[in-house]
């Protein structure tokens, strides 16, 4: 076999997954379900509500967006995977998925970094905060928070695209393009700077920024009053635990992919490299819907409309 002209990959990672596959495949379908459900209707109450159409909500509406159009890219895929006998998928359906996915991780860190400078300037420059925060400045930070990681990782699909695999094993459960690229039979190099690159520029500048935020944040909380405090807590703390949660889970798994460490077991690997694909995009509207008392009150309205139909 020439494998310079391997055209599929085979997903190895479901090997240890098979005994209990359907077991899997009721969880997996449940948790899309879930997520697709509750995603769905926190936007729907957003969109459909005039007096939630501000900064904060939007923000979180298109950190609910990202959410789907992620998981779309992974669930379907991985349902398929566990009622079939094979688990085999093409180079350039592979190398797509790869693509959707991180260009949802990467908007997550932006998506999130649009809502950090929101908070920071509702608290820190609450005079100037609807001069600040106008619907431009709005449509400029969704635009940059899609727009410039699609662009990033379409430069990383044209560059995969150019390798030839020699192997066709990929130990995942789906296709991650740093595991795909080390199946090359060619100089990798090139391909491997540009994914540090894109590593250090996705996840470093949200991160100091989100610190200096809150550094900010934190000042401005310890010299105001206990009921300022509150409310400040009240909005940013869902934020702040989705974002450190968030970052830890993708630090971890963009390291293990370069290091590759045989000392940690295989299961733990495998968990940590799905849970930004499970946790927030399960936990996100929950959090909200619960924590923000205007997005809560109008799904309470929905669901008493729909009751009464």
């Amino acid at each position: 076999m020439d494998y310079s002209n391997v055209s599929y990959l085979t997903l190895e990672g479901h090997v240890e997954l098979e005994k209990y596959r359907y077991v899997y495949f009721v969880m997996v379908l449940t948790i899309y379900l879930l997520i697709t459900c509750f995603n769905s209707l926190v936007i729907f109450v957003i969109f459909t509500n005039k007096h939630l159409h501000k900064p904060m909500y939007i923000f979180i509406a298109a950190l609910l967006c990202n959410a789907l159009f992620g998981t779309t890219a992974f669930y379907p895929k991985l349902l398929t995977d566990f009622l079939s006998e094979s688990q085999i998928v093409s180079y350039e359906a592979c190398t797509f998925q790869s693509f959707f996915i991180y260009t949802y991780a990467t908007s997550e860190f932006t998506l999130l970094s649009a809502m950090a400078y929101d908070r920071y300037v509702s608290i820190c420059k609450p005079l100037q905060y609807a001069t600040i925060m106008k619907m431009s400045t709005v449509r400029k930070l969704l635009f940059c928070s899609w727009c410039v990681p699609c662009f990033e990782n379409s430069i990383s699909l044209t560059l995969t695209f150019q390798i030839k695999l020699c192997r066709y094993k990929l130990n995942r459960i789906y296709c991650n393009n740093s595991s795909v690229v080390k199946l090359s039979c060619g100089d990798i190099s090139v391909r491997n700077s540009y994914g540090f690159f894109i590593f250090v520029i996705a996840v470093f500048p949200p991160v100091i920024f989100v610190i200096y935020s809150y550094v900010r944040i934190l000042h401005v909380c310890l010299q105001s009053s206990k009921d300022f405090r509150r409310k400040a807590l009240q909005t940013c703390f869902p934020h702040l635990f989705i974002f450190i949660s968030y970052t830890v889970t993708s630090c971890f798994e963009v390291i293990n992919n370069r290091l590759e460490s045989n000392q940690i077991p295989h299961i733990f690997t495998m968990i940590m490299s799905v849970e930004n694909l499970v946790i927030p995009p399960l936990f996100n509207p929950i959090i909200y819907g619960l924590k923000m008392q205007k997005i809560f009150n109008g799904i309470k309205k929905l669901i008493w409309k729909v009751i009464q139909m």
